[in-house]
């Protein structure tokens, strides 16, 4: 049995004890300087004082003694003494060079601790502690510049792949990533991990089952990590890695902490941890809780099933970690969360919020849809172009902020054009994004022709972004190895039916490569939850009569994948579809609202469109609606005339009776106004439109006693 099979079977039993604070414990020992210098840094140039890895070199008898105190406790599992002991960290101290060094020797100590206290009934584990590093991916250093960041993913996946490696080289079972407060940190962690297993696995090592645990750190009472992140977006965020525990540590204490382990408890498909401080700090810094008070406050959340895996952080000790040994063993640990199958899990995007979007149930029932905005994309938005090229970031916020405010839940972002440097302008215009609270609320949707770009934007995200988009248009092996590398950034992905041939048109060639594209992602374990397919709305009434059955054939593709694909998305460019009556808004958009109204019937469950250009099904005149229902569902009724050359005739006809109306005389002659006073208000708030809203709202109100009613 691995290590990881013989963890889980233990922690399906009952309740793990991980151990209390290593800074704490260090504390009372009250060494100075020349302790942690020992002799070979006697000349070091600045102050070790307070880099506590390094006593595993300088001082390991400390180490070992405090390992050996928390093993007595009742500790099943004990930390390594390397939390800083990552070159950035280190940095601080002239030591980035001994990362590798110290992080082994911090193993080999703990490691020989366990060993010698473990026996067949209680085996102990080393669990090898890796912090959050003293850099930021996610944050800016500088005021004055939110683009900046003081640390690159490079820098990070660096920086965490020789702590890992010392880490496991040292003789770690476990991988625990803690106190993380920016997700994007622990992404480059993951990622350096799981490429340093892959290594260790193609060189016949037993290392690629090492577990890995991942701990956040809650920043206030509002339950969300110091860069931004609610509990249940950090969550979504970091699934990919397959983590053998999640949970929360430091903070505010057990209590404070109950209501976001609540959160992972319900929706975590791993086991829970939780080593909370001992309390709050007093004004010396030090803690107060006693160790009957943390273990007291640790056996509500206990009795609960809230966790698997229970410490103490900051201000513990042994007494503490024996005092919530004692009160584990008769609470029992909490069963793991049941996984939904795919056709009912949706599928979970973050920002610094978190976005479900659920897949039009079985029987028939009609999708939600999620809209994605398409303005901040230079391929499709003029303005945003301009603003880009223009080196105008900061302005082109704006229009993210704009396309939000309208209901846009994602925000697709594209830099392909001949005149920029795509790669930098993404990374420039993502860390200013993500930056504003407003924007990064939402996930990202990243669009680019090019992997360099894309990959470069995943780089960036400290959520779970959207890759958009990948095909088969260059054949199996190199389609698996995109979908490989977003995996590893943890993205889902939008895959546009392509192959070999070019692109498929036909309801016959949509399905295909549907299929194919299904079956050839979920045999490697892809899951399916996180393919999100993208039928190609195609251009209708152009003349050309085969193209006339396009939006038909992309419905009847909808209703198709969603029977045979379960779990997935369908996604589509809604601007596309209209194109041939550029210029006319009116046709466009009534379009836009008939295709949307049974696209989503049959299974659509995302578009990508303009938020503020939409229009309500119900919203559009009679006469038009019917003509553009022919059309989109290439209806004829045997006549002359075929249904694009009826739709040009009628757009001619609005186009003459409009011309050189101003908007709102445009709007005063619209259909609507002749409805009721509900009817008119409700159709006013759908749209935008503004201009009569006040008198129609003050007629509302002469036929109803209660203003409330009008809300």
């Amino acid at each position: 049995m691995n290590t990881r099979k013989l963890l889980d079977s233990l922690a399906a039993q009952r309740i793990l004890i991980l151990d209390g604070a290593m800074g704490t414990m260090i504390q009372t020992y009250k060494l100075q300087e020349a302790d942690f210098r020992g002799g070979r840094f006697a000349k070091h140039p600045v102050q070790l004082l307070g880099c506590n890895d390094l006593l595993c070199l300088t001082n390991p008898g400390v180490i070992s003694a405090i390992h050996e105190a928390y093993l007595e406790a009742g500790a099943d599992i004990i930390e390594t003494c390397s939390f800083n002991a990552n070159a950035l960290s280190l940095g601080d101290f002239q030591l980035e060079d001994l990362a590798y060094e110290i992080s082994a020797a911090a193993a080999s100590l703990a490691r020989n601790a366990a060993d010698r206290f473990s026996s067949g009934g209680k085996p102990r584990f080393v669990a090898g502690s890796m912090g959050p590093t003293s850099k930021s991916a996610a944050m800016s250093p500088d005021m004055e510049d939110p683009s900046g960041r003081g640390v690159s993913w490079e820098g990070l996946e660096a920086a965490y792949y020789a702590n890992a490696r010392g880490l496991l080289d040292g003789g770690a079972d476990i991988l625990l990533l803690e106190t993380v407060y920016d997700t994007l940190n622990a992404k480059a962690a993951l990622a350096a991990i799981r490429r340093l297993l892959q290594e260790q696995k193609r060189g016949g090592g037993a290392a690629a089952e090492v577990p890995v645990m991942i701990s956040a750190t809650i920043a206030g009472k509002a339950g969300r990590l110091l860069a931004g992140q609610t509990v249940d977006a950090f969550l979504i965020s970091i699934l990919h890695a397959q983590p053998w525990a999640v949970g929360l540590n430091c903070s505010f204490g057990a209590e404070a902490l109950k209501p976001c382990l609540g959160v992972l408890a319900e929706a975590a498909p791993c086991w829970v941890s939780v080593h909370p401080n001992a309390g709050l700090p007093n004004r010396f810094g030090e803690y107060d809780e006693s160790p009957a008070s943390m273990a007291a406050s640790l056996e509500t959340v206990m009795r609960e099933g809230l966790v698997n895996i229970v410490g103490g952080c900051c201000g513990s000790t042994p007494a503490h970690i024996a005092a919530i040994a004692e009160k584990a063993r008769s609470c029992g640990p909490r069963p793991r969360a049941k996984q939904a199958p795919p056709g009912e899990r949706g599928t979970c995007l973050a920002g610094l919020n978190p976005l479900v979007i659920r897949s039009a149930p079985p029987d028939g029932g009609e999708a939600s849809l999620t809209l994605a905005g398409e303005r901040t994309n230079v391929a499709g938005s003029p303005e945003f172009l301009r603003l880009i090229k223009a080196g105008r970031y900061e302005e082109a916020l704006r229009i993210p902020r704009d396309m939000i405010s309208r209901g846009a839940r994602i925000i697709n972002v594209g830099m392909d054009d001949p005149f920029l440097d795509a790669e930098k302008a993404m990374v420039r215009f993502l860390n200013l994004a993500l930056a504003d609270p407003d924007i990064a609320q939402v996930p990202c949707m990243i669009d680019s022709s090019r992997w360099e770009v894309i990959e470069a934007g995943l780089r960036c995200v400290q959520g779970k972004a959207l890759v958009n988009s990948l095909s088969l248009k260059e054949g199996e092996a190199a389609l698996l190895a995109k979908v490989r590398r977003a995996r590893w950034h943890g993205a889902a992905v939008v895959v546009m039916l392509f192959d070999e041939e070019g692109q498929a048109a036909s309801y016959e060639r949509k399905i295909a490569i549907a299929g194919r594209s299904y079956q050839l992602l979920t045999e490697q374990g892809f899951p399916p939850e996180d393919i999100v397919f993208d039928p190609n709305i195609l251009s209708v009434a152009t003349g050309i009569a085969e193209h006339d059955r396009y939006a038909l054939d992309f419905i009847r593709a909808c209703a198709w994948i969603r029977k045979h694909c379960p779990g997935v998305q369908i996604s589509g460019g809604l601007t596309n579809l209209s194109f041939c009556f550029r210029g006319n808004r009116a046709v466009r958009e009534a379009m836009h609202a008939v295709f949307l109204k049974h696209a989503v019937q049959a299974g659509l469950t995302m578009v990508i469109l303009n938020p503020a250009a939409m229009v309500a099904y119900e919203a559009v005149p009679q006469p038009l609606r019917d003509a553009v229902e022919d059309l989109i569902l290439f209806r004829n009724d045997g006549g002359t005339t075929s249904p694009s050359e009826r739709l040009l005739a009628l757009a001619q006809e609005i186009a003459a009776q409009r011309k050189g109306q101003s908007p709102v005389e445009q709007t005063a002659s619209a259909v609507w106004r002749g409805w009721n006073a509900e009817e008119r208000i409700v159709y006013a708030m759908v749209t935008g439109v503004d201009e009569h809203i006040q008198a129609d709202a003050l007629e509302f109100l002469q036929n109803h006693e209660r203003p409330l009613a009008l809300v």
